[in-house]
C-alpha cells in the first residue's frame, strides 16, 4: 500500500548565514505554521567531507548543476567562466564547502503532505534576487549569482531544501541516523488529515 502523503519527509538545513543573522526562529516558524511537523533537528559544524558527500549524493549533480549554471549565464547574456560543466561544479563545490563549514548549521527533517514541494515553495528559488517576496529568501536576503560570482564565493541564501522526494530520502540518511528521527503525533494533524474531523465536538 502506498504511503500516505502526510508521511512525506524533507531535509532542511539552516546555513551559517541564517544562524548568524538570527533567523532560526523565523525560518522554523514559516514551515511550522503551514502545518509541517518537525521530526528531527540538530546543530553541528559539518566537515568539508560531509558537505562534499551531501552535494554529490546524486552522481548526476555535477553535470546537471554545471549545465544549469552555464545556461543561467547565457540566458542573462553573460559569458560563463567555462563551457565545461564539471569545471564549473568543481568551483561551486569548493566554495560550498568553505561556506557550509564556516560555522554551525541546523539540520532538520520536516514531515507532512507534499513536504518537499511545500518547503521549496516557502523557501523560494535558489537565487535570492529572483525569489518572490513572501518566501524566506525573497524576504530576508539580497544576494545574487552575479555578486557571488564577482566575489568568488557561494551564494548566501540562508537555507538548503531537498529538491525531490528521492533527494530528500538520500539527504536525510546522510544527515540523520534512524533513531534521531522521532515518530509522534501532533494534535493539529487531526485537523489537517482526519477524513471526517472526528473528535472535535464532545
Amino acid at each position: 500500500m502506498k504511503q500516505h502523503q502526510s508521511k512525506e519527509r524533507t531535509l532542511v538545513i539552516i546555513k551559517p548565514d541564517g544562524i548568524q543573522r538570527s533567523l532560526i526562529g523565523e525560518i522554523i516558524k514559516r514551515y511550522e505554521r503551514v502545518g509541517l511537523k518537525l521530526v528531527a533537528a540538530k546543530m553541528l559544524v559539518p566537515t568539508p567531507e560531509h558537505i562534499e558527500k551531501h552535494y554529490t549524493l546524486d552522481p548526476e549533480w555535477r553535470r546537471i548543476t554545471g549545465e544549469k549554471t552555464i545556461k543561467g549565464y547565457k540566458d542573462k547574456g553573460l559569458t560563463p567562466p567555462s563551457e565545461d560543466p564539471y569545471e564549473i561544479t568543481a568551483k561551486i563545490l569548493e566554495n560550498g564547502k568553505k561556506f557550509m563549514t564556516a560555522g554551525p548549521v541546523i539540520a532538520m527533517v520536516w514531515q507532512g503532505a507534499h513536504a518537499v514541494k511545500i518547503v521549496r515553495k516557502i523557501t523560494g528559488s535558489t537565487e535570492p534576487l529572483t525569489s518572490d517576496m513572501g518566501t524566506i529568501r525573497g524576504d530576508f536576503v539580497l544576494d545574487s549569482y552575479e555578486m557571488s560570482d564577482q566575489d568568488d564565493r557561494f551564494v548566501r541564501n540562508l537555507v538548503h531544501a531537498s529538491g525531490s522526494v528521492n533527494e530528500a530520502e538520500m539527504e536525510i540518511k546522510h544527515w540523520f541516523k534512524d533513531e534521531e528521527i522521532i515518530n509522534y503525533n501532533l494534535v493539529q494533524e487531526k485537523i489537517l488529515y482526519d477524513v471526517n474531523l472526528d473528535g472535535i465536538l464532545e
